[in-house]
């Protein structure tokens, strides 16, 4: 199986190449831009694998996705390179709209004019997966969760970039026929995510005993996903997925922004008692700009079709990467010094 992964040096995308290469022995082909938030060094223990390969280059580059899908010849793609934090698009849109809209309908014409090519034997058993997320769903009230036929109702420069990325996506599966496929995912979360998200920025303030600041009151809520849980939901839609259908994929952990944080603190003093109690540091700060309140997801639809599960807890998968940060210091603290120094993002002046 080769498996061409685009954004595969971000958090999703390289817990999809590990699970591709160490555990199913797949040849991955990773393309990714390296923006601020991508991470060769997620990847370093397959550097010298041979079944791994990675190539720097854009997806709005139409001459070099034309030549690396010629060159890799790939059973599948996953379309994971995107633009990914509500709070950067908030004061940077454009580049939401450049990687997510551009950049997917490139790649969808590179793959379309080489897929055209491919044998019908080939043309059939290809597919494309477009990973999306929950937020282009936008927000819920207290109860109902989101299905496949929820409508889409986006709040933010991101989630509205991501809508138009799944209608494209869509829109070449029904007018030229190829397969294609979309999951829209709850909040991921585990090791080698970018500091920025609120797990691991919660965790490495904590650890330095800085103010864990929450937006609002604290009780938007979200659902939460281990991205390893989530990496194998993936392989399981390629290989078992209808084309021309979405899927849910979710943690079933809803948890307030709040609740999360708390747990957080509540790790944090048992691993890192020296600074405990960690929730006398809890402070609230003023809320983001069209902040939704709630998602959930039912994820029925892609448990009925592949059999998938998700394997942990959200409690057994926040303690392990609560001590993963803890552990992985050479990870995260060349971002913090050279990146990313934990300041607030997506303030509209």
């Amino acid at each position: 199986m080769r498996v061409l992964v685009t954004g595969g040096a971000g958090f999703i995308g390289s817990a999809v190449c590990r699970h591709l290469v160490q555990t199913c022995a797949s040849e991955v082909l990773n393309i990714d831009k390296l923006t601020y938030a991508a991470s060769p060094r997620s990847l370093a223990d397959m550097e010298t694998d041979s079944r791994y390969r990675f190539l720097q280059v854009d997806i709005c580059d139409r001459a070099a996705m034309d030549e690396a899908l010629a060159s890799f010849d790939p059973d599948v793609i996953v379309h994971l390179a995107a633009e990914s934090h509500v709070d950067r698009s908030i004061t940077g849109p454009a580049a939401f709209m450049e990687t997510n809209i551009i950049g997917t309908y490139t790649l969808l014409e590179a793959t379309l004019a080489w897929w055209r090519r491919l044998p019908q034997g080939r043309q059939e058993h290809f597919r494309f997966l477009h990973v999306s997320t929950d937020e282009v769903y936008g927000s819920l009230g207290e109860t109902d969760r989101f299905t496949e036929t929820t409508p889409y109702d986006p709040r933010s420069p991101y989630s509205a970039s991501k809508a138009a990325s799944d209608h494209l996506v869509m829109a070449w599966h029904h007018t030229y026929g190829l397969p294609t496929l979309i999951s829209n995912c709850s909040n991921n979360y585990g090791p080698f995510q970018f500091p920025e998200k609120l797990i691991p920025n919660m965790i490495i303030k904590a650890l330095h005993g800085e103010p864990l600041p929450i937006y609002g009151d604290g009780s938007n809520v979200r659902d939460w996903l281990h991205v390893e849980d989530h990496a194998r939901a993936l392989q399981l839609l390629w290989e078992r997925g209808k084309p021309g259908e979405k899927y849910n994929i979710g943690g079933n952990a809803e948890r307030s922004n709040l609740q999360v944080v708390k747990t957080i603190c509540t790790i944090m003093d048992e691993l890192h008692p020296q600074g405990a109690p960690h929730d006398r540091l809890i402070t609230f700060v003023a809320d983001r700009p069209g902040h939704d309140w709630r998602y959930a997801i039912d994820c029925s639809k892609l448990e009925r079709e592949t059999g998938w599960r998700p394997s942990r807890s959200f409690e057994t998968g926040l303690r392990d990467t609560v001590q993963w940060y803890l552990d992985r210091r050479d990870w995260w603290q060349p971002i913090l010094d050279n990146t990313y120094r934990g300041e607030r993002l997506g303030l509209v002046k």
